[in-house]
């Protein structure tokens, strides 16, 4: 058997379980080599029921009693009593109706899983279950550390381990993936070594050097590319912009108001790079608020002075609009010319924009993906500004930059504040300035959590809020109801709120599943303070700043990431007034650690760290729609294993190595280069 050999071939895995494999992409010996375990079910510390603590725990215990019990539409709840001789304790699994089939009464097991409070009474919730006593063949029976991988539609866990327990001798033949000096500079076990330990591990210490060796080979392929790129795009051509002081001045002290310290670094940064006769690839993070539009129009003032254009490309019409108008007060009083092109301009008003760009009359224009038309044409596109960048794609990026003779300058800019260590590895192939600072007058938002049986108290509060003139945002996770989850919806929300608390309130609904011209005239009756009340999804993340919006409510808030709990509080705040944030549980158990941190702090960074480390990235930080959060093993608050990838990619590019002999690292470097901002 080799590594390209179909699972047919292996013993047990007949058609139907080879077309279950098949269906999940697990086609040779090698896809399944390939599948690595989520965690590991440690039986080396079995407790007595008696003597278990809150947490992960593991139990060898007789089955007294089994039942499932369907609750509700697609919800089955099955329960077990397990006993040993120091007591009994309650088990509990939600859509695993196998379970009954399974947990024989009168036999023993091995149970590993969580033990805690759950809806008032003390149980071990979901857990692993491994056969003892000869009941049947089982990996626990030789080891105490039992992999446990992600499910399999129509495959037991059980059948996972056994066809991997077949592939084993396969496993030498995997072929190393890293150069021989990185490896051993490292101190790395070998590749082949690794995937062993991980999936056979005799001891926790093979599975810490495999995951090691796994993890700092992620990390170093996303960093290998990143500093490639980086040296590509230092042999490109770009646009030089001298530093004209007398010009910044005046726009500096012409402002309403005095530019924070983080915002003079960050234009003073990107003013540095356009004196370069490289293109910039700056990346300008800033917390909701912290002032990034006036960064990006202070350094297209100074484009303008060259002779250059800019082009804004803002991911709505609303929030286009939003920038063009900001602009336009700032900057045509400077003789700069500021335009909007959106899909709104029509007809002989926009060949007349059209005509009037190409011609360079217009120094700065705003816009959506209408920017990136065939027809759009430029005289001399030298900056590029991307807001909110991870709402746009690689390619309509790409299509933006195209339209210049030079590469132009290219500044991202994101309201979503990263982690240093994510910002190192996602964006390594990009400078990075953050705005860490807030504008003076920005008041802090008291910020609350409620239990659903508390709710009426809040919406006496809101109420009052609306009283006074102010409005209201209404948060939820999905747009319609769903059988499998409890999450609240905008739909039946938007319903409930009409006939009950808010009855007599203008409410408004907004979800993505509306067409954008049918949003933007909810946003912008918002906006005008025709609606008292805005129920909506995610959608208005990234939005129109309405300062008369004082009171943001997050339902299901124990769902959210912590850092996308922070982006929708920053929509209020942005006035004279007072302003609220109210997050409100699915259920009644006592608030987590994660939540309380959001209701003790207004910094963003710090919560995006605590983010981190608890939840992983996820997709909150963007680039995970392209593919570029490809991790299994790696995690982006590892800033020692980080640093430690990052040298080593400086160390190979520098040897002169030809990595084309490492097939698998070659072909992730490849795909990693297809992701950057500028090639």
């Amino acid at each position: 058997m080799r590594l390209t050999s179909p699972l047919s071939e292996i013993k047990g895995v007949g058609p139907r379980t080879f077309a279950a494999f098949e269906a999940a992409g697990f086609c040779t010996a090698e896809d399944m080599i390939r599948l690595l375990p989520r965690r590991y079910d440690d039986y080396s510390e079995v407790v007595n029921i008696a003597d278990l603590q809150p947490g992960n725990v593991a139990v060898r215990a007789i089955v007294e009693s089994v039942h499932t019990k369907r609750v509700r539409r697609n919800m089955a709840v099955t329960t077990a009593v397990l006993t040993d001789t120091s007591g009994k304790v309650k088990a509990v699994w939600f859509n695993q109706p196998y379970r009954e089939t399974q947990l024989r009464t009168g036999k023993t097991f091995l149970f590993s899983g969580n033990f805690g409070m759950k809806f008032n009474s003390y149980q071990i919730t979901s857990p692993s279950v491994e056969v003892v006593e000869g009941e049947a063949e089982t990996a626990s029976s030789s080891n105490v550390l039992v992999p446990v991988y992600r499910q399999i539609k129509n495959i037991t866990p059980k059948l996972v381990r056994q066809t991997l327990e077949h592939l084993k001798p396969l496993i030498e033949f995997i072929p190393e993936t890293l150069p021989k000096q990185i490896a051993t500079h490292e101190g790395l076990i070998s590749h082949a070594k690794a995937l062993q330990a991980l999936h056979f591990p005799s001891t926790p210490d093979d599975i810490a050097h495999g995951r090691e060796r796994l993890a700092f080979e992620e990390l170093f392929e996303m960093l290998l590319a990143a500093e490639m790129n980086k040296r590509e795009n230092m042999k490109l051509e770009g646009w030089h912009i001298p530093f004209d002081q007398p010009t910044v001045k005046a726009f500096v002290d012409s402002l309403p108001f005095p530019l924070t310290n983080a915002q003079r670094r960050a234009a003073w940064q990107i003013l540095q790079d356009f004196e370069k006769a490289i293109p910039m690839n700056r990346l300008l993070q800033g917390d909701v608020g912290s002032g990034k539009t006036v960064v990006a129009g202070l350094v297209a003032r100074q484009a303008a002075q060259a002779g250059l254009q800019t082009a804004i490309m803002a991911p709505t019409e609303i929030l286009a609009s939003q920038h063009a108008k900001t602009l336009a007060d700032l900057l045509e009083p400077h003789g700069v010319s500021v335009a909007l092109l959106t899909g709104s301009v029509k007809g002989a008003a926009r060949q007349e924009l059209l005509k009037a760009l190409e011609g360079g009359a217009i120094d700065i224009v705003i816009g959506t993906h209408a920017l990136i038309q065939e027809s759009v044409h430029f005289h001399k596109l030298g900056l590029v500004v991307i807001d909110e960048q991870h709402r746009f794609g690689v390619k309509q990026r790409q299509v933006l930059m195209e339209k210049s003779q030079h590469m132009p300058h290219l500044l991202s800019m994101t309201a979503t504040p990263i982690p240093r260590s994510l910002a190192l590895t996602l964006y390594g192939e990009l400078d990075v300035s953050i705005l860490d600072e807030l504008p003076a007058g920005r008041q802090p938002i008291s910020t609350k959590i409620w239990s659903p049986a508390s709710t009426p108290s809040m919406y006496a509060l809101v109420d009052k809020e609306i009283a006074s003139g102010r409005q209201v945002y209404v948060i939820c996770p999905l747009i319609d109801d769903s059988a499998t989850s409890d999450k609240k919806s905008v739909e039946a929300e938007y319903r409930r709120l009409r006939n009950s608390a808010f009855g007599a309130r203008r409410i408004g609904l907004l979800h993505g599943k509306m067409k954008p011209q049918e949003k933007d005239e909810v946003m912008q009756q918002f906006s005008s303070g025709a609606l008292d009340i805005l129920v909506s999804t995610t959608v208005v993340e990234v939005g129109v700043n309405v300062p008369n919006a004082t009171v943001m409510i997050i339902e299901n808030a124990d769902q959210f990431g912590l850092s996308q709990l922070h982006q929708l509080r920053g929509r209020v705040g942005r006035g004279e007034h007072k302003s609220y944030c109210h997050l409100v549980l699915s259920t009644h158990d006592k608030p987590s650690q994660r939540l309380r941190e959001i209701e003790k702090s207004q910094d963003g960074f710090h919560l995006a760290e605590v983010d981190l480390e608890l939840r992983g990235p996820g997709e909150v930080y963007g680039r995970a729609q392209h593919g570029a959060l490809n991790l299994q093993i790696a995690t982006l608050a590892d800033t020692k294993l980080i640093a430690r990838a990052k040298h080593a990619a400086i160390r190979l590019i520098d040897s002169r190595e030809d990595i084309s002999d490492y097939k698998h690292l070659n072909g992730a470097v490849a795909r990693y280069q297809r992701l950057t901002t500028l090639n």
